[in-house]
This record gives C-alpha cells, structure tokens and sequence, in this order.
C-alpha cells in the first residue's frame, strides 16, 4: 500500500460521495488510515450535503472488521428499523422502502420466514436452470461484436432477467425496472437524478413505481399454481400469516434494488481485477470449477458492492471503548472491513484463491445476512464460466466510470473488448 497521506483525520469522511469519486489509492489510503488511529470515529455530514438529503448531525464511521462483526451481531444494541442509509427518510418512504432490511424482530423474522417459504427447492432448482439459459443467451447477443459496454451488455444484464423472470415480470418491463433501480440507489449521481431535481422525491416515485408494478403482476397471479416467486409468496402461509401487498411490493424494490444493482456490480468490478491481474486471471481459468468458490467470494469481498449500512444505537452502550449515545447513528463501512489488515494477508491484493476469506460483502453475520447471497455466487460463477468458455479473452479496455454514491460501490460504464466469435 502507498504511504499514508498527511491529510487531516477529521477531513476525512467516507459517507460523502466526493470521498469515493478519487483514485482507489487515495480511498483505501485513508481507510487504512481510520482503520488504524480512528476505528470508530465521529463524523459530521457537511451543511452543503444535508442542504440536499437529510442526514442529521453525524454518525460513527465504524472501519474494523471485528467492530463491523459486533454490531451485526447485536441487532438489540444496534437496530435497523430506524433506517439503512444516512438519510432521515420522511415516513411516506416505508410504504415502498419498509422491507425487512429495515426491520428488526419480531417483524424482521416474521417477514423474513415467510420470504423464505417462497424458495422452495422446485423453485431453487428453477432458478439454477435459469441462470445458465440466460448467461449463455447474454453471451450469443455479444459473441460477434469485439467490443461491448460490459455493464449494460452483461453485468446488468444478467441479474436483471433473472431477478424478473423469477418474480413474473413481463419482458417489456425489464428496461422500466433497470431505470426505476438506477435512480434509487444512483439518486446522488445527477447522470440519474438530475442536480436541481428534488432527490428525495425522485426516489420516493422511482419506488411507487416499482410498488405499483409489483401490485399489478400480483394480481395476475393470485389464485394460480405458477411456480414463479411471485405465486410462491403470495401462497406462502406460516401458522395462518400471509403476505399482505404493501410486504410483497417492497420486498420486490428490495429484491430488484439488492439483486440487481449489487450482482451486476460485483460483476462489473470482476471484469476489471481480472484485467488488472493476468495472472490471477489465467489461474482461474486454468482451473475454473476448483477455484470459483474461492474466486467469486475474492470479486465480493473488494468489489464491496454495499458499502455501508447504517445502525442506530438502541441505549447507551460502547464500541472499542468508545461511548456511543442511544440514537446515535453507526454506518458500517464493508469496503474497510473487508481490507482489514488484522484479518486478511496482503488485504489489496487480488487473489483467486484466497482462503480463508472472511468478508462481509454480504453483510455481516446476524439477522440481516443477505438472503440471496447464495444466488449472486452462483450468478457470478456461471456468468464467467460462460465468458471464460466463449470468449477467453475478453478483457476490461478501459477504467470504469464509477456511480457517484456513498452506499453503493458501483460501476456505470466499463468498456470491454475480446475476438469476436459466432453464436454457439
């Protein structure tokens, strides 16, 4: 890692979208930095920022991988029913955004429990199928054209269909969904939120939108034997409880926002370290199905596609020694956990085969865990697979354009290249 910068301590706060718009070097500079003589540290939002969202008077950087742990897995000293995000969202927004990533139990179990009696094995076993159909499918609209916009062309493609398809969404509607999930989670970068837009209310509309189309496939589907989610959900029943339509439609804006978003920009960022690191690259290829796992959990865990989530101090409690007020606000920075030199040897280095790797790029251990973690391993795993066996030698041909935004490390445009083929 590059030598430490002389910036001030206090200059530096990672829930500003101007902190992740610099050179990689510079952002893990400083988060090396906090991670080793500030590890939960107070931080004040700027006026400048709370003049466009809400964000109240501070929070807790909280940097170390073992804090991020702890947190986690105290969701009665650290709760999320009070918001995932700095924002102090107005209580219009739990209509569309109250899913059980917001929710703490008995509610996040109860919701949580009857999600889950949706992925029945038939419906596993369905989507397996699905996600080589539809890799394979992406790659034949490519093969013959040389040079792609990888993000669109691929990584957002693939998360996208499935996530649709599993949940009955017509065709028609994929593109409505991909712009709809852009401006929630990409509302601070004015490519989709305009600047003199009210933010807060593009977002707000973005998932009414998303919630009324969730409310008419329902209707479609209620009453029918499919074997799409969307039918599972609205069968499931746990001692008599059932989903209503305000819990199904936002789990679909949580599920289309998560499932999309984080998969295609974990991905996205995949095609770029393997650029940037041949030979980890040829490593894998040379050994494909031993060592995904360990690959695609390696993509995760720098990629940090979530790169925080925020916690809100139940009572008085303490962190590290540090005295932290009930109603304090903590963000958990994943990115930081996940290159904690206490856990992980050489933690910028991009390594295939890293083992053990304990990241939380799914979250941290607890309630919140994500639950479709299992699905975007395999999404990752197949999609290059497919890539690997098609187009060997498809490579990044450029940097990416990252997404101006605190919460989500992602990745809008990535131009890729490889020897056109034809369609298998």
């Amino acid at each position: 890692m590059a030598e430490l910068s002389s910036v001030p301590l206090a200059g530096i706060n990672p829930i500003l979208q101007s902190f992740w718009a610099r050179p990689v070097a510079a952002i893990e500079d400083d988060l090396a930095r906090l991670r080793a003589e500030e590890p939960v540290a107070w931080r004040t939002p700027p006026s400048e920022a709370e003049g466009v969202i809400p964000m109240g008077r501070g929070y807790w950087a909280v940097t170390r991988h073992a804090d991020v742990l702890h947190v986690s897995k105290n969701p009665e000293l650290f709760s999320s029913a009070q918001g995932i995000t700095m924002i102090d969202v107005p209580p219009e927004f739990n209509e569309f955004f109250g899913s059980m990533i917001a929710m703490d139990d008995p509610r996040h179990a109860r919701l949580r429990r009857l999600v889950s009696a949706g992925f029945t094995p038939r419906t596993l076993q369905r989507l397996e199928t699905s996600v080589g159909r539809v890799a394979a499918e992406i790659v034949d609209s490519i093969a013959e054209r040389g040079e792609i916009d990888f993000v669109a062309d691929v990584a957002a493609a693939l998360p996208l269909r499935i996530i649709c398809d599993m949940m009955a969404i017509p065709p028609e509607q994929y593109g409505f969904v991909f712009e709809r999930t852009n401006v929630i989670l990409g509302a601070g970068d004015p490519e989709y939120v305009a600047e003199t837009a009210h933010v807060m209310g593009a977002i707000l509309q973005a998932g009414a939108d998303l919630a009324a189309l969730m409310n008419e496939v329902a209707a479609a589907r209620a009453g029918g034997d499919g074997d799409d989610l969307t039918t599972q959900l609205l069968r499931a029943d746990l001692d008599g409880e059932r989903l209503t339509a305000a819990e199904l439609a936002s789990f679909f804006v949580l599920l289309v926002a998560a499932g999309n978003e984080t998969t295609r920009n974990a991905i996205s960022w995949g095609l770029h370290y393997l650029t940037e690191n041949p030979d980890q690259r040829r490593r894998w290829q040379a050994d494909f199905d031993a060592l995904a796992p360990t690959a695609v959990d390696e993509i995760v865990r720098l990629a940090g596609p979530v790169t925080y989530m925020r916690r809100t101090a139940t009572c008085d409690t303490e962190l590290r020694g540090v005295p932290i007020a009930a109603g304090d606000k903590l963000c958990l920075f994943y990115g930081s956990a996940n290159r904690d030199e206490a856990v992980f040897v050489d933690p910028t280095r991009f390594d295939v085969g890293r083992s053990p790797n304990d990241h939380v790029g799914f979250g941290g251990p607890g309630p919140h865990f994500c639950l479709g973690a299992h699905l975007a391993r395999r999404e990752i795993t197949v999609m290059f697979r497919e890539l690997f066996r098609r187009l060997p030698d498809i490579e990044a041909a450029g940097e990416p354009v990252p997404l101006l935004s605190s919460f989500i490390h992602g990745v809008k445009r990535l131009p890729a290249r490889f020897t056109p083929v034809g369609p298998a």
